[in-house]
């Protein structure tokens, strides 16, 4: 296998208690969802970015409010349920619920102005690119017979137009759900009612006027609301229409499932339901909404405890995704294809071969997450395979993984797949591949019921010449073929026996509730996860005390966990270098005197979404060394992935894979200066200068191949080395 131990994992000092670590004092950390806020912000700065692309700045406006949509949905629905039932447990920052939604709701106002200015200035300057969005001015004549006759043959036949008096009670508006209200006056009595016409889900958001009705080469985009709006007089023939709004709604989206359940995909079931019919959270209205049909509106739909926003700008700026699928790469990012590993290749495509000579890891998207599904299909077809065992959080509505899992299966193979069903989100897809799964004869199991099952876990049982032989794989991210292009993730192979036992145990854990009583390298969550986390900073903070170098470097999405913020805090306090990327939330305060003063936090913010978590602690050693310890893993450090999900920490002993993890990848990601900010003491954040050339760690992975996948063809081209002391590639 050529895996070369270099964790000392004998003799290692006891982990101390939490009580050891002294408590932090008051206002030491962030609260978390003003820190998610701040996250965003700098997703939306992303779509101001003048170096980007047009289209791909319309890609960040469109995120930033699929973002929010997510947020209101989830965080601020939980924070309105404990204002209403008088819960004042306090946040970490000691705010309570009501306090945060306050601060939430102020953050909110400058945020969606914000949004509006950007989408007003990218629409100026996609009009100049020929791109013309809500702009009916630009369509020809012969454009407005096309236009009509769309809407009377793809849209009249799906809305219904509905009174709104007492014999037509206000109909329900589902989560996400849009409409128009229109006032009318009946002209043979003068009479005024209200109508409602809900705008069907399965419609999209903008129709492309076809080419040749606009102008050469110009692309014109224009709502499907507005078209409606424009055609309303074949709706309400006998009307005159006085006045008209477009608002759109956001429900309370979480999904709690009673820890006694006794069926979960019933239960599951039931819940998606109801989530579609949760208390309304939000409600966007057109800034010149019908002042009369406003305020039955508002009086119909709940807004009690509601955020209204009122915008003379765009409605659900996430349907801008569809404008960014335009066909115009010269308004895009340059065409990127990611490497297939060349170790791979030079065993002829045998996946098992490769992964039996060596430990690899791939580094996605830059290079291709089909190595992931060529491993799960060449088990599925290999003879010599009997068992199958995969967890599965998040995997697509179009999964290769899925299939082969199912080809596997119906070629007589042991296999077992682990869904989640608490999937946020994607509980009615993973139900569906669920059910597919049990048809084709999967053994398919649900998991903990009060534990999502979030480790990102695949095992291969092989028959060999010498006996059984497991191969693992172990992910940081999902088994996701879309997410795969865009989100950074590491897949780590190894046929490494004492991995492949832990797997095995972890796997029996999930299924069969049986706790495993010893495990070789793998920690899990929540059984110890955390303590080894606790255990690796503690012995920085020892090393530091006998004059040893003392650093650690982590790459997360997130960090709130009070008990893994204190023990960094102590580290500082002790002299531990403590380097930190943090994608989104971050509730640890840097660099604040007696408390953090050693403790640098950064974001990277780019072309690609940084979701890899990787752990690093120098070991007694200067950083980044040889004999670090290193860890990959599917948990952010949140008590939710610590204490109530089943998660997985996984060391890093092969030496070749160490160097791509330690000094390729992480490196990479600390040496960053062209998309990173810095978080400050008091919260804010701001972009990393440089005095020389800045540093793209997104441009170096796609222009340098990893070390593990390149095989004999490291001999003819090597790997640009990183310095730490350069900041740059030498």
């Amino acid at each position: 296998m050529g895996s070369t131990p270099i964790i000392d994992t004998a003799n290692q000092p006891p982990v101390a208690s939490p009580s050891a670590v002294n408590p932090a004092p008051e206002g030491a950390y962030f609260n978390r969802e003003l820190s998610w806020l701040s996250f965003n912000e700098r997703v939306l700065a992303e779509a101001s970015n003048e170096r980007y692309p047009l289209l791909e700045r319309l890609r960040f406006l469109s995120i930033s409010g699929s973002n929010l949509d997510e947020f209101m949905m989830i965080r601020v629905a939980g924070l309105v349920g404990q204002a209403q039932r008088g819960i004042g447990k306090p946040a970490i920052d000691g705010r309570s619920p009501t306090q945060q939604l306050a601060a939430i709701r102020d953050k909110l106002a400058m945020l969606s102005t914000w949004q509006q200015d950007i989408w007003r200035n990218l629409r100026d300057r996609l009009a100049d690119a020929d791109i013309h969005v809500a702009d009916e001015h630009r369509v020809q004549p012969a454009a407005h017979e096309w236009l009509e006759s769309f809407f009377l043959e793809e849209i009249l036949p799906v809305i219904t137009p509905q009174a709104l008096d007492p014999a037509h009670p206000f109909p329900f508006v589902q989560n996400e759900g849009m409409g128009l209200l229109f006032t009318l006056t009946r002209d043979a009595d003068q009479e005024q009612i209200i109508e409602m016409i809900l705008i069907p889900g399965a419609l999209p958001r903008f129709v492309r006027v076809p080419g040749d009705h606009g102008g050469p080469g110009e692309a014109i985009y224009i709502s499907i609301a507005s078209l409606i709006q424009r055609y309303a007089h074949m709706l309400f023939p006998g009307f005159t229409i006085e006045g008209d709004g477009l608002f759109r709604v956001l429900r309370d989206s979480d999904i709690e499932i009673e820890e006694e359940a006794e069926d979960l995909v019933r239960i599951f079931r039931s819940a998606i339901q109801r989530r579609r019919r949760g208390q309304v959270i939000q409600l966007e209205l057109e800034d010149d909404f019908d002042p009369k049909a406003e305020a039955v509106l508002l009086e119909q739909i709940g807004v009690h405890e509601a955020a209204v926003i009122k915008t003379d700008g765009i409605i659900g700026l996430d349907g801008l995704a569809e404008i960014v699928n335009e066909d115009r790469p010269d308004l895009k990012f340059d065409a990127y294809s990611p490497r297939y590993p060349e170790r791979i290749r030079e065993h002829d495509g045998d996946a098992f071969s490769a992964i039996r000579k060596k430990d690899i890891i791939i580094h996605h998207p830059y290079e291709s997450f089909e190595v992931v599904v060529d491993f799960i299909k060449q088990a599925a077809e290999d003879p010599d395979v009997v068992a199958i065992k995969q967890t599965l959080y998040r995997a697509g509505s179009q999964s290769a993984v899925i299939n082969a899992l199912i080809d596997a299966a119906e070629r007589g193979k042991s296999v077992t797949a682990v869904v989640e069903l608490k999937a946020r989100f994607d509980e009615e897809q993973n139900l569906t591949w669920a059910t597919k799964l049990e048809r084709a004869g999967v053994q398919v199991i649900y998991g903990f019921t009060d534990w999502k099952t979030h480790a990102k876990i695949a095992m291969v049982v092989r028959r060999e010449d010498d006996g059984f032989r497991t191969y693992c794989h172990f992910g940081t991210g999902n088994y996701h073929p879309v997410t795969a292009k865009v989100y950074t993730d590491l897949s780590f192979f190894t046929a490494d026996p004492k991995l492949g036992r832990d797997a095995a145990k972890m796997m029996n854990f999930v299924t069969g509730y049986v706790e495993p009583r010893s495990l070789d390298l793998i920690s899990i969550a929540p059984l110890d996860l955390r303590e080894e986390l606790y255990r690796r900073i503690d012995t920085e903070i020892a090393n530091a005390g006998k004059g040893k170098p003392a650093v650690i470097w982590m790459k997360c999405n997130q960090i709130t966990d009070q008990g893994i913020i204190d023990r960094l805090y102590a580290a500082s306090d002790a002299g531990v270098r403590v380097e930190l990327v943090v994608r989104g939330i971050c509730c640890l305060r840097p660099g604040v005197p007696e408390l953090s003063e050693n403790i640098r936090v950064k974001s990277i913010i780019g072309r690609f979404l940084e979701h890899s978590r990787i752990y690093a602690f120098a070991n007694g050693e200067p950083m980044p060394g040889p004999n670090a310890a290193v860890f990959i893993s599917s948990a952010d450090l949140m008590g939710r992935n610590l204490d109530r999900r089943v998660e997985s920490l996984i060391p890093i002993l092969n030496r070749t894979v160490h160097d791509q993890v330690l000094q390729q990848v992480l490196l990479a990601n600390m040496l960053d200066t062209d998309q990173s900010w810095w978080l400050h003491g008091d919260g804010s954040y701001s972009r990393v200068e440089t005095d020389g050339t800045p540093f793209n760690c997104h441009r170096y992975f796609m222009t340098n191949p990893s070390l593990s996948g390149r095989g004999g063809a490291l001999e003819t081209g090597g790997v640009p080395k990183l310095s730490l002391r350069k900041g740059r590639a030498g």
